[in-house]
């Protein structure tokens, strides 16, 4: 089989994005993409703004140029231009990602069980159902929680988790071109707690239930706050649900390594792709493998890659504090956050894009008290 150039462990979005990039950028090198199984389910749906136009615009589902705010007591429209906020179906991106590398005689697909990734400084090996393939360079994307060495008197660990229904109205209820970003009006039982509405059509739609908080809940409990907010709020009677999707995103401050041997490189979440602070990753995936292409050009490893600014990696654990200490609030903090700013200010501060004047604005737009309580615990006592 002899080297490859370039060894992709994990399929999913890390993976593909990349192999991608490379396969763009370097059409004569061989590539081999690792991965447990082929996907044919659309497993996931991945949600970002951007200035530019989608990465993927073939396998965009939806675009839209406005988002709705609900809280108890102020509710408002944004109009995003310059940016968009767009939405890509797990299955669409697999599908294009499959179909054109697929097409490529330097690209190879194998599937099964991934085994051990070891190296030196000549090249690396990863295992495939016992059978073991060798590479100049490999990417690894397999993240497992319970390999995660966890610090907590050190670092925050949350989890962003959802249960979102795709439901098909009995009459026209929806628009169309307005996605909701945040609903707090559910009860927040000392939790950030929040429905997200992504809509398809005038009568179909998915409805989703998120939380920032350390467990999860039962199916039961994620329904019935559903149920009740499809009833109470919206006012809807007649639906039929025809999709549910399920997710668990991890949200922490604690460094995940990047180098993980002398020619393996962590991707996606175990290469701390995630934003600590907000859980979205795919922007933050493609934006990675570009800088991994450029490093790849320029110094002929992959490792020289750019890091956050210092200002955002503190700004991200002091809002995992105020989230794990004071949840229940975060339903003011967002509406005085959304309220006291435009959203382009908001979208470059999560994007990490701005400058620190923006910031400092954003910052002196939030209550203090928290945020002044939780730096002074992270700074003085070093602890969360």
């Amino acid at each position: 089989m002899g080297i490859y150039d370039f060894i992709l462990a994990g399929g999913g979005a890390a993976g593909l994005s990349l192999a991608l990039r490379l396969a763009q950028t370097f059409p004569d090198r061989k590539i081999l993409i690792l991965d447990r199984e082929p996907k044919r389910a659309n497993d996931r749906t991945w949600c970002f703004w951007s200035v530019d136009p989608s990465p993927y615009p073939t396998a965009t589902f939806r675009s839209w140029d406005r988002l709705a705010f609900f809280g108890n007591n102020f509710t408002k429209t944004y109009f995003l231009s310059p940016y968009r906020y767009h939405l890509i179906r797990g299955i669409d991106f697999y599908r294009y990602a499959y179909d054109h590398l697929s097409r490529l005689a330097n690209v190879q697909f194998e599937y099964g069980e991934i085994g051990k990734i070891e190296g030196d400084e000549r090249q690396a090996s990863v295992s495939l159902n016992g059978i073991s393939f060798q590479g100049k360079w490999v990417f690894n994307s397999l993240y497992d929680p319970q390999k995660i060495t966890k610090q907590p008197r050190r670092y925050h660990y949350l989890k962003q988790h959802f249960r979102g229904w795709e439901i098909e109205t009995d009459t026209p209820f929806f628009d169309p071109q307005l996605p909701t970003l945040f609903d707090f009006r559910t009860p927040q039982n000392g939790q950030m707690r929040f429905m997200y509405i992504l809509p398809f059509s005038e009568r179909e739609a998915m409805v989703e239930y998120t939380l920032f908080s350390p467990e999860l809940l039962s199916d039961e409990e994620y329904d019935t706050a559903l149920q009740n907010y499809i009833a109470d709020i919206l006012k809807i009677n007649g639906y039929r649900i025809t999709s549910v999707e399920n997710g668990v995103i991890p949200m922490s401050d604690q460094p995940l390594p990047r180098k993980l041997g002398e020619r393996v490189l962590a991707i996606g979440t175990l290469g701390g792709r995630v934003k600590p602070s907000s859980g979205y990753a795919f922007l933050r995936i493609q934006k990675d493998s570009e800088a991994i292409v450029r490093s790849l050009i320029k110094y002929g490893n992959p490792f020289n890659l750019p890091e956050s600014p210092a200002r955002y990696r503190l700004f991200d654990s002091i809002m995992l504090q105020v989230m794990l200490r004071h949840g229940g609030e975060m339903h003011h903090i967002f509406t005085q956050l959304f309220r006291n700013n435009p959203i382009q200010r908001i979208f470059g501060f999560l994007d990490e894009s701005q400058s620190f004047l923006q910031d400092i604005k954003i910052l002196a737009s939030l209550p203090p008290w928290s945020f002044i309580k939780a730096l002074l615990r992270l700074k003085l006592l070093g602890r969360v």
